[in-house]
């Protein structure tokens, strides 16, 4: 039997619309969510990125502004445009696209920008809140991931999680999630022993390894949930995952496609933080 598709096009657009109907009552009450991006350079990629952000706003009804700055801009030009925007009580979100140009160092950015604003949850004190289980944002991506879980109808509580990938950015703060959800969570990275062996036994498995085949068929226990967070082109140039996606959905009980499976949730969850800035802001929750 072949594997449940979790559709991220779909549950990512149900999550837009409940942000909307969301955006709606905190206008009501006099307040208007504002995103500010900021993009540095001419990467192709952090352009689309960006485009997407801006037109997700446009979509869920949140304001969006963006300053698109020259390759050349200095460290100092750019913590001076973040310093005004941390100052500027119209603004509820901050997101400086990464990756910054060679001159300037992303820590320094991160820290800079006010952790009440730091919508995309990569400053120090809101990957603390995330740890001590404390109120705040959630990283896009892993908190899209455990959406994509539960809103497929999955359970997370009481099961084996195995997280391939230790990344600040995916691994480490979606195994937190998990448990935080009650899953019982194993974390493997390069260096694990028999990894195909601890995967089997797991009920779900997210890779985040950015590698090729990372995950498959004989490493999946039957019916397990596959959530594919990798982003890689094969020999073709087709765009494809961490797993081996023809085989693996011939085993496991669900599984994410790559495009189309967690790469749409990372906009959504954005905006759910941008509201979520908003409100805090403006005392509102």
């Amino acid at each position: 039997m072949t594997a449940q598709l979790i559709n991220g096009k779909l549950i990512s657009a149900q999550i837009k619309e409940e942000a909307a109907k969301e955006a709606v009552q905190i206008k009501e009450q006099g307040v208007t969510p504002c995103l500010a991006v900021v993009l540095v350079g001419n990467d192709s990629a952090s352009k689309v990125y960006v485009r997407n952000k801006k037109q997700a706003c446009e979509a869920v009804g949140i304001r969006s502004v963006s300053y698109e700055l020259d390759g050349e801009t200095t460290e100092e030009e750019l913590l001076g445009l973040v310093a005004q925007l941390n100052d500027d009580e119209g603004v509820h979100g901050i997101l400086v696209q990464m990756p910054l140009p060679k001159q300037i160092n992303e820590e320094k950015i991160i820290l800079a920008i006010d952790a009440k604003k730091d919508v995309d949850c990569f400053h120090p004190m809101n990957v603390g809140l995330l740890h001590t289980g404390g109120k705040g944002f959630l990283p896009c991506t892993p908190a899209g991931i455990i959406e994509l879980i539960q809103r497929s109808g999955h359970t997370i509580q009481g099961k084996n999680c195995v997280v391939i990938g230790r990344s600040n950015i995916v691994g480490k703060p979606v195994a937190m999630l998990l448990m935080r959800e009650n899953g019982t969570v194993t974390v493997c990275h390069s260096k694990t022993r028999n990894l195909a062996e601890v995967c089997k036994r797991a009920d779900i498995i997210v890779s985040a390894t950015g590698k090729m085949h990372t995950v498959t068929a004989d490493m999946v226990q039957a019916g397990a949930v596959v959530i594919d967070v990798g982003m890689n082109r094969n020999e073709a140039g087709k765009l494809c995952g961490d797993v081996d996606f023809e085989q693996v959905k011939e085993v496991a009980g669900a599984i994410t496609p790559v495009p189309g499976g967690v790469g749409p949730m990372t906009i959504a969850m954005l905006m759910k933080n941008c509201l979520v800035a908003a409100k805090m802001q403006n005392h509102l929750m």
